[in-house]
């Protein structure tokens, strides 16, 4: 079930020193122009592959969301990443392209059958637990095969992000049943969701923007917000 908040009329929110005199978070914090939902500083959050072995990869009735430009750098990879694919995931690729657009008209990426991206394949090594899958556009890029690792809106998840009109950005986080053991091992590690996902948030927003989220979750913390 998502936990959406509409951020389409802007940031309605109190400042911080207005909060603390009710002794609040508020429901959403603007972040250099970058409007977050509460709860990715609030709620805990780790993949558990042990358990979940990937499974966002395979389950779902769209693809993930992609750029234009993301949607270039895919097909650029396809060569490298064509063996890894399955022979049914070629087939979807070779009639209608790496993507598609969903049913809201944004462009996700191809999948088979309804519910497998395109790119998933079966992960051998000892990395990964047995049985897991991987991206196979992650899996050339750390090989060193590949510039470009996945889709921004994949490296991000459980956050997904919505654009307005205007250059507005929000992001909310995402609950999805599968990922229930991601959210008790988040809880068993007190890993908050902006922590797990430091390192796409940063290829995203960049570092500078990071620091000042961080800078904000200091400033809750020591009005004991959270």
């Amino acid at each position: 079930m998502d936990n959406k908040i509409d951020f389409s009329k802007g940031n309605q929110n109190p400042s911080l020193r207005e909060q603390q005199r009710v002794g609040s978070i508020p429901p959403i914090i603007d972040v250099d122009g970058v409007l977050i939902s509460s709860d990715i500083i609030t709620e805990r959050f780790c993949c558990d592959l042990d358990v979940c072995k990937g499974i966002c990869c395979v389950e779902g009735d769209a693809g993930a969301p992609v750029t234009l430009d993301e949607i270039a750098e895919i097909e650029e990879s396809l060569d490298t990443v064509w063996s890894d694919m399955a022979a049914s995931a070629q087939a979807v690729v070779d009639k209608q392209g790496v993507a598609y657009p969903d049913r809201d008209g944004e462009l996700v990426t191809s999948i088979v059958g309804g519910r497998d991206c395109v790119f998933t394949a079966l992960y051998h090594g000892d990395e990964l637990p047995e049985g897991c899958v991987i991206c196979a556009l992650e899996k050339a890029y750390r090989a060193g095969k590949t510039k470009f690792c996945k889709p921004i809106s994949c490296a991000l998840y459980p956050i997904r992000e919505k654009r307005f009109s205007g250059g507005l950005v929000g992001l909310n986080y995402h609950r999805w049943s599968v990922c229930e053991c991601a959210r008790k091992k988040g809880k068993a590690l007190d890993l908050p969701v902006y922590r797990f996902l430091k390192v796409p948030l940063i290829r995203r927003f960049g570092e500078d923007w990071y620091r000042e989220l961080e800078k904000i979750t200091q400033e809750l913390a020591a009005q004991g917000m959270i």
